[in-house]
């Protein structure tokens, strides 16, 4: 982004709650308690065109906070600050001022970037604000806002409006604006898989906090890239870094709670999810249930078996003992019995690209990217009707659905509907009578047929409408006859009954 605004301050000023007051949505994790965000959390202002960052808080003590964390989370902000065209410094009114925040003021004030003061928690004016005190900080006119109800919120957009508008150019914002959508992509998995790792080598510097400590990301983290694919053309991305996802049974803190929560809708705003697991550790029952996240919301998944390396040098070293290892002649073996249970318990995404990477070594990191690419560029595609037509008629022969309640399912039409996912439109006798397994068999031979793999298929069932007057005007005798012809015959073309009311449909184009 051309334009970036960074907000940084000592920990619990309020800093992440302004920034989902100036974002209007809830993106940052807020508590009370001090060093809830680490990394920097960034979403795009739309309506001031620029990027909106927040930061963890410089000073952070020990305590519950790891030494390296607190070290790795200063770096981040150091990092935003480099990048800045702005920078919001937060400050507690109700506090007062602190010696750490003379000290971040005086950093500031070496730099050569613009920094507007924000003095946070003025719920009550600014009689509780010793307003001198703000002015010794030697950053100019101070800005009274509160960041919980919102007091002083159009005078900060103002003045951040005013602030860029003076150091951009027509032609930043010309290039902005020209810029090609990125392709939105998010890592998704259990704490502690890898995730950050593969995020900086894919951004190819330390951008995100990376630790032993599971649990170590809480915000989903947005950062942009540009990568050279295999068509040798320059893809802009949009990567996306969530916290670990935990069951929810398992959630010790709020704050577990909320880094859940933002892992899950950031599922919604990307175009293609990596579903990552941890080579040591084969596939949980967690991670099945965390694919199954990314499928309810209709989404193509790229399964990442992450840490390969560690795979290659236990079998190279003959340190095998672990549990996941134990039992195995070699790599090869290995790998053949993780991608069956892969398949076997990932079912439900029939097709998906499976990729071993090692974020370490950067084994295999660009095909993810590449995949991805290639996911994105199938789901244009357009599934010609009358081939459609005749898939679903071939796959109805070749095993005909069960019968429910004892009537069976019939298909009288199908016609795509729409991209990004896959939605088809199948008419058909009553849509309570296809069974679970036998759409599984119909999704599977649609993305079979037209290469559709990675990508999910939805059919939206129309069954025909029964008229009541209609109901019970047969004779027995009629019935009988009925009966006779239904049973001597699979496909039931006799006129008449409630089953065979259906009249042709309009002829539609391919």
């Amino acid at each position: 982004m051309s334009r970036s605004v960074v907000i940084v301050g000592r920990p619990n000023v309020g800093k992440s709650r302004l920034f989902n007051r100036l974002a209007r949505k809830r993106i940052s994790i807020v508590h009370d308690k001090p060093g809830i965000t680490r990394d920097v959390v960034a979403t795009r202002i739309a309506d001031g065109d620029y990027t909106l960052q927040d930061t963890g808080g410089l000073g952070l003590k020990g305590g519950e906070t790891p030494a390296q964390l607190i070290a790795a989370s200063e770096k981040q902000v150091s990092f935003a600050i480099d990048t800045a065209t702005l920078i919001l410094f937060v400050v507690d009114g109700l506090e007062g001022l602190t010696a750490l925040d003379t000290r971040i003021a005086a950093e500031l004030r070496k730099g050569k970037k613009p920094v507007l003061l924000v003095v946070n928690k003025a719920d009550f004016g600014e009689e509780k604000i010793d307003i001198a005190e703000a002015y010794r900080l030697g950053l100019g006119e101070p800005l009274f806002i509160s960041a919980e109800h919102g007091r002083g919120e159009t005078d900060l957009r103002t003045a951040i409006k005013n602030h860029l508008d003076a150091s951009d150019t027509a032609e930043a914002v010309e290039t902005q604006e020209d810029a090609p959508r990125p392709l939105c992509v998010c890592f998704i998995g259990r704490p502690n898989v890898g995730k950050s790792s593969l995020s900086n080598r894919l951004l190819r510097s330390d951008r995100l906090i990376v630790s032993d400590v599971p649990g170590t990301t809480r915000d989903a983290v947005t950062h942009d890239f540009q990568f050279r694919g295999r068509d040798k053309k320059l893809h802009p991305f949009r990567l996306i870094d969530t916290a670990g996802i935990k069951a929810a049974t398992k959630l010790a803190s709020p704050v577990e709670y909320f880094s859940r929560l933002r892992s899950l809708d950031s599922i919604k705003e990307t175009d293609v999810v990596f579903v990552v697991l941890d080579a040591m550790e084969g596939v949980t029952q967690q991670d099945k249930a965390i694919a199954g996240e990314a499928i309810k919301e209709h989404k193509p998944i790229i399964v990442v078996v992450n840490k390969w390396d560690l795979v290659h040098k236990a079998f190279a070293d003959g340190t095998t003992a672990s549990t996941a290892l134990r039992g195995f002649k070699n790599e090869r073996e290995y790998r053949e019995k993780y991608e069956k249970a892969v398949f076997e318990q990932l079912y439900f995404t029939p097709g998906a690209p499976l990729i071993f990477v090692s974020a370490m070594s950067g084994y295999e990191v660009s095909r993810m990217l590449n995949s991805a690419v290639k996911l994105h560029r199938v789901l244009d595609k357009k599934i010609p009707t009358a081939r459609l037509n005749k898939l679903i008629v071939h796959l109805a022969e070749r095993t005909p659905p069960p019968a429910v309640a004892g009537r069976r399912f019939r298909i009288y039409y199908a016609t795509q509907t729409s991209n990004h996912p896959f939605r088809i439109k199948i008419f058909c006798n009553r849509e309570g009578n296809l069974a679970e397994n036998y759409r599984r068999y119909l999704e599977a031979g649609v993305i079979n047929e037209f290469d559709l793999h990675g990508c999910p298929v939805y059919f939206d069932l129309v069954g025909k409408k029964i008229d009541p007057e209609r109901v019970g005007k047969y004779s027995d005798e009629k019935r009988a006859h009925l009966a006779r012809l239904r049973k001597n015959s699979p496909v039931d073309e006799t006129p008449g009954g409630d089953d065979d009311d259906f009249q042709p449909f309009e002829t539609i184009e391919d």
